[in-house]
C-alpha cells in the first residue's frame, strides 16, 4: 500500500469533549476518547482516556480485580485514529459516512489497565489508499506501554 496521505498539517493543540463529539458518532457508553492533546493532520495524534471505576464494563470484567478489556483499548485507539483521519481529510464525518475498524495486526497487551489509570493513546498514520487507512498505535499508562497494534480502518457510505 503506497503512502498517499497528505503532508503534515499544522499542529492542533487539542480538542475538548465537545469538539471530539463533532468528529465521532460514538456516545456513552462506547465513546472512549476524553480529550485530544495534539493533532498533526496527516501525521499523528495523541489522545487520552480517563479510566474510572464507574466504567460500565468493570462490574462484569473481573469484579474482584477490575481490568479494562483489551478490545476496548483497541476501540479507543481506533476512535483516536478516526479523529486523525477526519482531521487529515479536512472535514467532519457526515451522517452518510461510517468509519469502520477493518483490521488489527500485531496487537500486544503488555500491561493491564484499571480504574484510576489515564490511558495516553498515540496513533501515527502510516499509509492511506482508496479510502483504506493504516495506523501504528500505542497506549501507555504512566509512561509504560500497555497496548500496541497496527490498525486498518475505512471510511464508507452508510448502508442503505
Amino acid at each position: 500500500m503506497s503512502d498517499t496521505h497528505q503532508t503534515a498539517g499544522p499542529v492542533d493543540l487539542g480538542m475538548d469533549i465537545h469538539q471530539i463529539l463533532q468528529y465521532l458518532p460514538h456516545r456513552y457508553p462506547i465513546l472512549l476518547v476524553d480529550r485530544v492533546l495534539e493533532v498533526i493532520a496527516g501525521e499523528r495524534i495523541t489522545a487520552l482516556k480517563n479510566v474510572s471505576i464507574n466504567e460500565p464494563f468493570f462490574p462484569g470484567h473481573y469484579p474482584h480485580h477490575p481490568v479494562m478489556p483489551g478490545v476496548l483499548i483497541l476501540e479507543a485507539m481506533a476512535q483516536t485514529a478516526a479523529i486523525l483521519s477526519f482531521k487529515t481529510m479536512g472535514n467532519k464525518p457526515e451522517s452518510s459516512q461510517v468509519y469502520y475498524f477493518v483490521g488489527i495486526d500485531n496487537a500486544r497487551f503488555k500491561k493491564p489497565v484499571g480504574p484510576g489509570d489515564q490511558l495516553i493513546i498515540d496513533v501515527s498514520l502510516t499509509a492511506t489508499k482508496r479510502g483504506i487507512w493504516k495506523f501504528s498505535a500505542v497506549a501507555k499508562v504512566d509512561g509504560q506501554l500497555a497496548t500496541e497494534a497496527d490498525l486498518i480502518c475505512a471510511v464508507r457510505a452508510t448502508p442503505a
